[in-house]
């Protein structure tokens, strides 16, 4: 598409400056004519010497992911394919999670030539996009006329959530040094996987575990002993239904959630236990079976990337139908939820029941703070009276429906928003230290 300049208009201006003259003489209109003709034929040769869109490739440097709070620098190569310089202008849209539309800005690409640029990039929030192109408009060198157009340019992007400060680092690295101080190294002989010695057979030990080859050897039945498995299973389930949509402080409560499990998936990585994560709402979106190392944590990153609360009722008998079949190794199921009542919690109440005895199930659910304001206020009317009255009464319902989950064998930790996410771990860390798992 070609777009005539200011300065193609200024000229044309001019020109028509010339038919006032037509007043003193009749040959004004010709020479207007003519001046019209000279500066349409000089827009057109700067057409023809203008490198359009068309003729320009460009490429992205530039990561897979990132994480919110974390901006970087991202690269692009220009290269001009035609015989003529070009000096474009140059505005990019990104995907909404990357800032959406940026500011326009200037770039000189010579002929048969190649151009770089290193631009910031700052996520603004977490999700998973695969949009992005270039608007570019290029400018003749006689400044007569532009070319423009649009160059797909797609990111195919994931950004994380943002990743906690070293200080968590430095709080795991403590929490084990506390836990190793002043003990020696010894193992425990079970049922684990991983071999320890060989020893003599005596009755009452398994026979699968008999080495043929050892007792060929020494002529003599030998057993294999294995050391007690000491990794265990953490798995991370998110309820994104309808009350994680919510916002607490102008943010969502599934922020608040998809924050502390984040913080607990990279807590029990460093710890080398197996790391799974399911988010479900009416249907299961995301599953990702427990495992360990960096694969694993790479594959809960995504998933809680991409998690988006909805305004739908949560399917909870389907979804533990779901994590029954798939998990049936003993976990650390840590659930987070909200609760608003007894009543109304019910279908949760009895699906947590039932991770009991295989899995040890942990639910979190995120306090409200104005609600607590509310219910702890001196009232200063009647109609603060009656909100005082109401506040209670719903901290009531809920403290019962925390307080039955809790007789039927399920960890509660209701915590503030604010302070979910280290209290996630702390928790996570006495289960370790005390082994309760």
């Amino acid at each position: 598409m070609t777009v005539p300049t200011r300065r193609t208009a200024i000229l044309l201006g001019a020109a028509a400056g010339v038919g006032l003259l037509g007043y003193v003489t009749p040959y004004a209109l010709d020479l207007l004519l003519a001046a019209n003709v000279v500066v349409v034929l000089l827009a057109a040769a700067d057409r023809v010497l203008c490198a359009g869109p068309g003729e320009l490739e460009v490429e992205r440097e530039a990561p897979e992911t990132f994480a919110v709070g974390r901006p970087t620098e991202c690269g692009y190569r220009w290269r001009n394919a035609s015989g003529h310089s070009a000096r474009l202008t140059v505005r990019e849209v990104r995907p909404a999670i990357l800032g959406g539309p940026m500011p326009s800005r200037g770039l000189a690409v010579p002929a048969h030539g190649t151009a770089r640029e290193r631009l910031p990039v700052a996520a603004v929030h977490r999700g998973r996009e695969r949009e992005g192109w270039l608007a570019v408009r290029s400018l003749g060198p006689l400044g007569l006329v532009y070319r423009q157009g649009r160059i797909p340019l797609p990111w195919a992007v994931t950004v994380y959530p943002a990743m906690p400060a070293s200080r968590l680092k430095a709080s795991l690295a403590e929490a084990v040094r506390r836990k190793e101080s002043g003990r020696r190294a010894h193992r425990r002989l079970g049922e684990g996987r991983q071999f320890e010695s060989l020893r003599e057979w005596v009755p009452g030990d398994d026979t699968r575990h008999i080495d043929w080859k050892a007792s060929a050897r020494r002529r003599k039945v030998i057993t294999r002993q294995f050391e007690e498995e000491r990794r265990q299973q953490v798995m991370l389930v998110i309820d994104a239904g309808r009350l994680l949509t919510a916002e607490i402080g102008g943010e969502a409560r599934i922020e608040y959630v998809v924050r502390a499990a984040l913080w607990l998936a990279l807590a029990a990585n460093y710890h080398d236990d197996d790391v799974g994560v399911m988010v479900f709402s009416d249907t299961v979106r995301h599953y990702v079976p427990p495992q360990r190392g960096r694969r694993g944590l790479r594959q809960v990153l995504d998933a809680l990337a991409a998690t988006e609360a909805s305004l739908v009722e949560p399917d909870y008998p389907a979804a533990f139908r779901y994590l029954a079949v798939r998990n049936r190794k003993r976990a650390l199921t840590v659930f987070f939820t909200d609760v608003i009542d007894e009543l109304a919690s019910e279908a949760l109440v009895a699906n947590v029941a039932s991770l009991r005895p295989r899995h040890l199930p942990l639910v979190v659910t995120l306090r409200n703070p104005d609600l607590d304001r509310v219910a702890t206020a001196r009232p200063g009317s009647v109609r603060d009276a009656y909100r005082k009255a109401a506040a209670e009464e719903l901290l009531r319902a809920r403290n019962d429906a925390l307080a039955v989950m809790r007789a039927r064998g399920a960890l509660v930790l209701d915590v503030s928003p604010d302070r979910a996410s280290w209290s996630v771990v702390d928790r996570y860390l006495e289960l370790k230290r005390r082994g309760t798992l």
